[in-house]
């Protein structure tokens, strides 16, 4: 029984996990405190014990000091070597960068997947012929992740640098968070038999630990992407499209988008004509919370099930009156 009630114990929590920062030449300026400790209830959604556990979704810690970055798209100029350098920074097999220069992969709307974190699309101007517009996608790191309240298991987390990251140990391979998230971003390594994971992009995140630059900020030649604390960049936006009003459109995509994200876009069109989703200013875990709790509130798995009975028959086997009547 003992062994039973420490296997059901070690289930249902999780040790919050801390890490540091340290520190390099190359960023202008660090978040100033380690990772705050965080919760996750993994036992109560693996399960089910609890209707009240099942119904808690993960905490995520926003600090008003986290970073993000700015995506100038009417400065950008279609290059795609910031592509190339996610995959180098992230070891993920891509060609010589001088083969990025073929822009033949613009004749197709392309999407993240789980072989390239970020892609570059480009878009005819519908008002002006011979303009187009280059438009970097990737994960837009949501205030409130609709990918992180959707999973079950705590695999997602937002940390307090803004970065929205995997967990590979706590993945169950579910999938919910590619139904969840509102940009359409996670992606799953089907081609693996073995250990497939879920692959979006990570802001970075183990680079930026050691006071490096995202990798595509790092490399692109023109500046088309800002480095900074968030709230920062949100003035920065305003400020350009007060300024430069016939070059932008009145809207920071990303400022109240699905309670606000840390990735922010200008554009010189209509962000409908750049394949942006229509999206609210309420968070989207709204929807997928709702969803989640729905179907696991009163779900029991058959483990759960197969565990609760073992515990019955032990109590019925040891109960004294049971004893007496034999």
């Amino acid at each position: 029984m003992k062994g039973l009630l420490d296997t059901v114990a070690a289930g249902r929590a999780a040790l919050p996990q801390t890490t540091g920062y340290c520190r390099g030449k190359s960023m202008k300026k660090i978040d100033r405190r380690a990772f705050l400790k965080r919760s996750l209830s993994i036992g109560a959604g693996l399960t089910g014990l609890s209707a009240a556990c099942a119904s808690a979704g993960p905490k995520n810690i926003l600090s008003t000091e986290r970073m993000g970055v700015l995506v100038d798209t009417t400065v950008c100029i279609g290059c795609r070597n910031c592509e190339w350098a996610c995959k180098q920074a992230h070891e993920i097999p891509t060609a010589p960068i001088e083969t990025y220069e073929d822009k033949s992969v613009f004749d197709a709307m392309r999407r993240p997947d789980d072989k390239a974190l970020t892609v570059v699309n480009r878009y005819a101007d519908r008002t002006r012929p011979g303009v187009s517009h280059a438009v970097k996608v990737q994960c837009m790191h949501c205030a409130r992740p609709a990918c992180v309240s959707a999973c079950i298991v705590g695999a997602l987390s937002k940390q307090e640098n803004g970065a929205v990251v995997w967990d590979t140990a706590k993945c169950i391979g579910c999938r919910y968070c590619m139904v969840a998230c509102p940009f359409q971003i996670p992606a799953f390594e089907y081609h693996k038999a073995l250990q497939p994971r879920i692959m979006k992009c990570d802001f970075c995140f183990e680079r930026r630990k050691c006071g490096k630059l995202p990798a595509c900020v790092d490399i692109c030649p023109v500046e088309a992407l800002t480095y900074g604390p968030r709230e920062d960049l949100v003035g920065i936006a305003r400020s350009r499209v007060r300024r430069f009003p016939k070059r932008y459109v009145n809207h920071v995509f990303g400022e109240y988008e699905v309670g606000g994200t840390d990735w922010l876009y200008l554009a010189g069109a209509a962000f409908a004509d750049l394949q942006f989703p229509k999206l609210g200013q309420n968070p989207a875990p709204g929807v997928s919370e709702s969803i989640q709790h729905g179907i696991f509130a009163y779900f029991i798995p058959p483990v759960s099930l197969y565990a609760l009975l073992g515990v019955l028959m032990w109590i019925s086997k040891h109960n004294p009156k049971t004893d007496e009547g034999a």
